[in-house]
């Protein structure tokens, strides 16, 4: 009787600790394309949470900071909403005057768009100070990190996880190569086993 009460509660230990040993990151996905940093000297696109200042030269009514809203777009006087997620500095500017050459408003706008402030990107996991984090372009997960403090002692340095702004799925990169981030990305460093 004794001995079937002490292999019980054995067994009860070893499956308390295995289950405690469960980390549930959600679906993770291995990355098998090369990362490559050389898609960092495309133009930089913007993401919601990202906030431009749009300057209409001579029309200081018009000029203005906006954020780029969860839909996507920013909202400007007389011309209403713009699309704005997923295009360049360039692009935006050219949708912006010909909406307002277009819709009568002004002859000959001249626009600039300047990003004033990215989205942050976050660290998860086994990082020295997880958190929240200024993006600035060219930033890579190594950069990430280490603006984070640096890895713990029980960070794998082998592999990282990424969820970018808008994904499901967590993809898994190696450590090996420099891995470019974008704004709003979570990075989440895993814990090694051994």
């Amino acid at each position: 009787m004794i001995a079937r009460s002490i292999r019980s509660l054995v067994f009860l230990a070893a499956a308390l600790g295995l289950a405690g040993c469960y980390t549930d990151y959600g679906p993770v996905e291995l990355e098998t394309r090369p990362v490559s940093l050389a898609n960092s000297a495309a133009p930089t696109r913007l993401h919601p949470g990202d906030k431009v200042r749009v300057t209409v030269y001579g029309e200081e009514g018009l000029t203005g900071e906006y954020e780029v809203n969860p839909a996507g777009s920013i909202s400007m006087p007389l011309i209403g909403q713009i699309r704005a997620a997923g295009r360049s500095q360039g692009e935006l500017e050219r949708d912006i005057v010909g909406r307002y050459r277009g819709g009568g408003f002004l002859q000959d706008p001249h626009v600039t768009v300047a990003i004033t402030q990215f989205k942050p990107f976050y660290i998860l996991g086994e990082a020295t100070n997880p958190g929240e984090y200024p993006f600035r372009s060219g930033l890579t997960v190594h950069s990430a990190v280490a603006m984070a403090g640096g890895f713990t002692y029980r960070a794998s340095r082998s592999v990282v996880l990424i969820r970018h702004t808008g994904e499901e799925i967590w993809k898994e990169y190696p450590l090996s190569e420099p891995v470019p981030i974008v704004p709003g990305d979570l990075i989440r460093i895993p814990e090694r086993y051994f």
